[in-house]
Parts: structure tokens; C-alpha cells; sequence
């Protein structure tokens, strides 16, 4: 390895399938184990030798976490080389942003400052630059704790079956109660007031987003990778069609089969946004297509990769590398934007499920026929499963992991 290429340091912040994907587009280019620090240790990042993991205690949430950051920072300082933070969850995009002025005299922290991120986050407040920057969301409505109190009854005015979900993802993590989700799609009025009567009694303050469903199954779905420099010009986007989705009620909406998709139109418009409000480092975006007005409507914008975001490197975009370009070798302000997967031969299918159950539950469909072909033709690879991190205890994992999913598809799994 020269000295350039190990003139860099990378610190992943999480355990879990989006840290083990990072770390394993950093191994495949520079053939270094990856630093990370998480609260607990999850199976992506188990018996592993390319992710050196320490775990901290009440490392989610300050106090504990900017307390530990600064303990950390004493032990980084001493290097000459960039040392590049990298978030791999919401909460922790969050803290690296909301910390960013202590922490940036050692770390690199390729983050928007705390007022965007808030806006951001915030699945009300993106819908509002929805609104203002022109782009197409599911129509929505508001609910409030002070709603619930009310003595009114809460209106629902879109007619069922209807979705519902948290504004404020990082609080719902520390809600908990029979029946909790992700996301609701709710079928009646009882279950309706069922569900925010128990969202509202255990704990959560936030508001709620009620959202005009959108028809359709899984392969309605899209999610767009983008990487945007730090001049705030966007340097790359990966678009990818969701073919399978977890039905677990913890889990859902987290995409389990992904093939790699081209559209010019998606990507133009989500540059412009992204570029307009000075955004920089990593993007996720979830969409559906509404075959009603045939637009593709946005649900969110996570402010990080997203936990499947490994198809982006799959298929030949080194999604970790964008990062060490800009800031360790400042490679990127002379270069164009990548639109990828303009070929679609070299295409590859991301899976985070086994082919049998990918096989069984995908909608048939043109999408999925491809999809088998690339099967069929070896096009097609996991996060967890990688050829330079093999070992029997990991094979053990990869087999668990693969029958916890095919229990759940079994339970859990409903055609839309």
C-alpha cells in the first residue's frame, strides 16, 4: 500500500448492516480494517476482521455520547492525517451535526449544520422544502400530541386504508408498546384511534404524519443514494428499485432485494434540491411511484447512506470512497457527476435476504424476471457475505440471519 493511499483515517459511528457495508467498500479499495464505535455489538459487525469494534456504554445519546467523542478526540489528535467521521444512523448524523464545532479541530465531519438537519429530520419540515423547492410528496396531514388531548374527535380525511408514521425518528426509537412499527398502514377509524391512543400514552411527544396511502406493492417503491462534496455539488447518485421489502413490524419498510436502476428525470430533479439548499456528504431518499398521476412522490430523506445502501457499491460506485476522495485527496471539484447504472448489463442485484425467499415472495413481474437472470448469471451479491471476511462463525451468522428472515416472511407477509 503506498503512503497515499494510507494517508487517511476512517471512524464509523454504529454496529449494524449500513457499518459493516461502509467498512467493506473501504476494505475492498484500501485493504485496511475500519475503526467503529457503537453501543452494542450487532451480527453484521460480528467475528469480523475488517471492522475493529469498540463498544461504549450510553454511546446513543449525550450526555455519554459528546462526554465519549471528547475522549476520543484525545486519542486522535495526534494524527497528521485527515480522520474522517462517518455516521451510520440517524441518531448518530444527528450528534456528529449537533456537535460538529467541538468536534471539527480533529475530526473531518462531512455533515449540514444542526438547523438543516433539524428540518430534515423532521418528516413535517421536508415536506414544507417540498412544498417551497416544488417536488412531489404524499398529501398529508399533521397530528399532534395537543390533538390527541383535545376534547375533538381527530379528522381523517383521506379516506382508508391510510399511513401513518413518526416525525421524529430518533424519539421513536425509545418508544415501545404491542403492535409499535415503524410505519402503520391502517385499515379502519377504531384502528386509527387504537393506534394513536397507544402511541401518545408511551412516551412519544412529536407529531404524527397521517399520509394519503399510495397504491401499490414493494416494486412501487424507490431509493436514491446520492453524495454531495464539500462545495455542495452533488458527485454522485445511485438510484435503486426496491423488489422486496421486511414485513416485520419492527423492521418494515427496510428493503431486503434491490436492483440498480436509471432515470434521468429522478435524478435532475433530487441534484437540483440537494445542490439549492446547500446540503453536503451523504443522502438517502425513499419514493414511490403513484400510478394515479404517475409521479414518484418522496417519503423522506435520511441524512446518511441508507442501511442497504452496499447495492451502490455492488455495483461498482464505491459508496465509502466519495467521502476519503473529497476530503482526504480533494479528488472530486474537477470532476462530473456520476448518474449510475446507465448500463444495464453490468447491473448487479443487492439481496439481504436468501434467494428462496426472495424467489418466493417478489411480485412476479418483468423486474423480478431480470432480476433472476442476473441470479442466474452470478450477478448478484449481500452486505454480510464477503469473500475477504469469511469464516465459519460468520457462515453460522449468514445462516441465521437468512432463516430469522424466511420465519418472518412466513409470519409476517402479506400480498398489498
Amino acid at each position: 500500500m503506498s503512503n497515499l493511499e494510507s494517508n487517511f483515517t476512517v471512524v464509523l459511528l454504529g454496529s449494524d448492516f449500513n457499518a459493516y457495508g461502509m467498512a467493506r467498500s473501504l476494505y475492498e479499495k484500501y485493504r485496511k480494517p475500519v475503526k467503529a464505535y457503537a453501543e452494542q455489538a450487532l451480527a453484521p459487525t460480528r467475528f469480523t476482521k475488517i471492522v475493529d469494534l469498540t463498544l461504549i456504554d450510553g454511546f446513543s445519546e449525550d450526555p455519554k455520547w459528546i462526554e465519549s467523542m471528547k475522549e476520543l478526540k484525545k486519542e486522535y489528535a495526534s494524527h497528521e492525517e485527515p480522520v474522517i467521521l462517518i455516521g451510520c444512523g440517524d441518531g448518530y448524523a444527528e450528534l456528529i451535526s449537533k456537535h460538529k464545532d467541538e468536534l471539527e479541530d480533529v475530526f473531518v465531519c462531512p455533515y449540514v449544520d444542526y438547523d438543516l438537519i433539524k428540518k430534515l429530520n423532521s418528516k413535517e419540515n421536508f415536506y414544507k422544502l417540498c412544498e417551497e423547492y416544488d417536488l412531489p410528496y404524499p398529501k398529508t396531514k399533521i397530528i399532534s400530541k395537543n390533538d390527541f388531548e383535545s376534547d375533538e374527535k381527530i379528522e381523517q380525511p383521506f379516506g382508508y386504508p391510510v399511513a401513518l408514521k413518526p416525525t421524529n425518528s430518533v424519539e421513536w426509537l425509545d418508544v415501545h408498546f404491542e403492535g409499535r412499527k415503524k410505519a402503520f398502514i391502517i385499515e379502519s377509524q377504531d384502528e386509527f384511534e387504537d393506534i394513536i391512543e397507544k402511541i401518545y400514552t408511551n412516551g412519544y411527544t412529536s407529531d404524527l404524519i397521517l399520509q394519503d396511502f399510495i397504491p401499490g406493492d414493494d416494486s412501487n417503491m424507490r431509493t436514491l443514494n446520492a453524495y454531495v462534496d464539500k462545495n455542495h455539488k452533488v458527485k454522485m447518485m445511485c438510484l435503486g428499485h426496491p423488489l422486496l421489502e421486511d414485513p416485520s413490524p419492527a423492521a418494515i419498510g427496510n428493503y431486503v432485494a434491490i436492483l440498480p436502476e436509471y432515470n434521468e428525470k429522478l435524478y435532475s430533479m433530487v441534484q437540483g434540491f440537494l445542490e439549492k439548499i446547500n446540503y453536503v456528504g451523504y443522502a438517502n431518499f425513499d419514493m414511490k411511484y403513484d400510478t394515479r398521476d404517475n409521479t414518484f412522490k418522496l417519503f423522506e430523506i435520511n441524512l446518511r447512506q441508507g442501511r442497504s445502501s452496499f447495492f451502490v457499491s455492488l455495483n461498482g460506485y464505491n459508496l465509502a470512497d466519495w467521502v476519503v476522495r473529497d476530503y482526504a485527496f480533494d479528488d472530486l471539484s474537477d470532476k462530473e457527476t456520476v448518474y449510475a447504472n446507465e448500463n444495464k448489463d453490468n447491473r448487479y442485484l443487492w439481496l439481504g435476504v436468501g434467494e428462496q425467499v426472495f424467489k418466493k415472495y417478489a411480485k412476479d413481474n418483468a423486474d423480478k424476471e431480470f432480476a433472476l437472470q442476473l441470479i442466474k448469471k452470478g450477478q448478484y451479491g449481500t452486505t454480510f457475505w464477503y469473500n475477504r471476511d469469511k469464516s465459519f462463525k460468520r457462515w453460522l451468522l449468514d445462516v441465521w440471519i437468512k432463516h430469522n428472515y424466511a420465519k418472518n416472511f412466513k409470519r409476517y407477509f402479506s400480498e398489498k
